[in-house]
């Protein structure tokens, strides 16, 4: 799912058209048609490309054509291509835009075409209910799923005086912090030398923090502190699963939570909100942070920084001893405007098959939503020297709750962002949740 962090990033797409080539149409004279499929990420197009000859082979009148575009161009393209009829004949989406594309009537539902070729949706151990519109139609077939992990140093932890297993079982509260707190202290250093549980700790003149920053802009917190509020109960969207009519963010849970983590970067034990601007692998590779919660597509990019042992830990254990996590699956979509809806189904409904999504998912840039195409990921990266077993835990173990599709994501975004960087910027206190959950009840609201 790359970089594309559920709500945070997806750039408001604008109406006017590009002048895109054609996606959906092909050669009149020629029986042989192309079917068009786009992407935002550059490894799941060419993973994906390695499914394409054994389709086309069980499809020779169809050629299949994967194009990838930047993140901050492909919703703008997307919406270009939905006004001039020139939108590709399916594509990658993300749960927040199924709103708007249903609602528009962009995008066609699915449950004729599952019907009639016998498609076994159970098949899929994540994300079939999060693409369902409220309507009550099937309007994505899962591609794969994302969350979060502490990925860590290894030789920064045992120079500490820690196992792999400590940092794999850290426990958290918002009262003490937990032993995630003291494993945090005791692994930041400042420039003297001096650990952030030591007397005379200077925090104005770190080293190397503790753990990367857990402050963050969006309002789902999905690699930030999201994983440490779900142990305490609380989910984005409450109780309810899909289209919720408010965000309870009014919440003591949620405000001790966020106090705690801000705290962490004005103890000098985390960078504060916008302190580094380069990646978490980058950070971790110049030694400035010891661990670092991230995506879970980030992987094999993290663990991969040359020079560096990097391990990977599933997120905190809560007061009742569980973990948990808010989880988005990306899917496929078919532009309602394609001339061959036939052809394109039968790529998308190759896309979500086993043998697809295993051949795709073996580099682990991404994880299937079909539980042996997961595990084929992680055996595959295992004999790499890549231990992804915990997110196979994490969907196993019930660990996940799946990001609620909500109207008016967008304006979600817009509204709540600069809410959520002036308090992490201190300018303001958790007191501003309580506008914020107003906030989303007017703008979820809307019709």
């Amino acid at each position: 799912m790359k970089k594309l962090r559920i709500i945070a990033g997806i750039a408001a797409a604008g109406l006017a058209a590009l002048g895109l080539a054609a996606c959906s149409s092909d050669n009149a004279s020629s029986d042989k048609v192309t079917v068009n499929w786009w992407t935002w990420d550059d490894h799941q197009a060419a993973n994906y490309k390695l499914c394409i000859p054994a389709f086309e082979k069980a499809n020779p009148n169809i050629s299949v054509k994967i194009t990838q575009y930047n993140v901050n161009d492909y919703f703008t393209k997307l919406t270009a291509g939905f006004v001039s009829g020139s939108a590709p004949d399916a594509f990658q989406n993300s749960v927040p835009l199924l709103g708007q594309y249903a609602g528009q009537k962009q995008i066609m539902p699915l449950d004729d075409l599952i019907k009639k070729t016998n498609f076994d949706l159970s098949k899929f151990n994540i994300g079939v209910d999060s693409w369902k519109y409220t309507d009550g139609k099937q309007y994505g077939i899962p591609l794969d799923w994302a969350g979060a992990a502490i990925y860590f140093n290894e030789d920064l932890v045992k120079a500490a005086g820690y196992t792999d297993d400590d940092i794999k079982n850290m426990t958290w509260n918002p009262d003490d912090g937990g032993t995630f707190d003291k494993i945090v202290a005791h692994l930041t250093v400042d420039k003297n030398g001096k650990r952030g549980d030591e007397a005379g700790f200077d925090k104005n003149n770190v080293k190397t923090y503790g753990i990367g920053t857990l402050a963050a802009g969006d309002f789902n917190g999905q690699t930030s502190w999201n994983p440490f509020v779900t142990t305490l109960g609380w989910k984005l969207a409450g109780d309810v699963k899909a289209w919720p009519k408010v965000l309870p963010f009014d919440d003591p849970r949620l405000a001790k939570t966020l106090d705690y983590i801000r705290g962490l970067g004005d103890r000098g034990l985390m960078p504060k909100f916008g302190q580094f601007t380069v990646s978490s692998s980058e950070q971790m590779g110049a030694g400035q942070v010891a661990m670092a919660q991230d995506g879970t597509w980030n992987a094999t990019t993290i663990t991969k920084v040359p020079g560096l042992k990097v391990g990977i830990a599933p997120t905190v254990k809560g007061p009742d001893g569980t973990r948990g996590m808010i989880s988005n699956s990306n899917a496929n979509n078919i532009f309602v405007g394609t001339k061959h809806v036939d052809q394109t189904w039968k790529w998308v409904s190759y896309m979500g098959t086993a043998e697809c999504q295993t051949i795709a998912g073996k580099t682990a840039t991404f994880l299937p939503s079909i539980a042996s195409a997961l595990q084929s990921t992680v055996d595959a990266q295992k004999a790499d020297g890549v231990d992804i077993s915990s997110f196979v835990d994490a969907l196993k173990n019930g660990e996940l709750y799946p990001a609620p599709p909500t109207a008016n994501g967008q304006e979600l975004t817009d509204t709540l962002q600069p809410m959520f960087e002036a308090f992490f910027n201190g300018d303001t206190s958790s007191s501003f949740l309580k506008t914020a959950q107003e906030k989303t009840k007017e703008i979820l609201a809307k019709k």
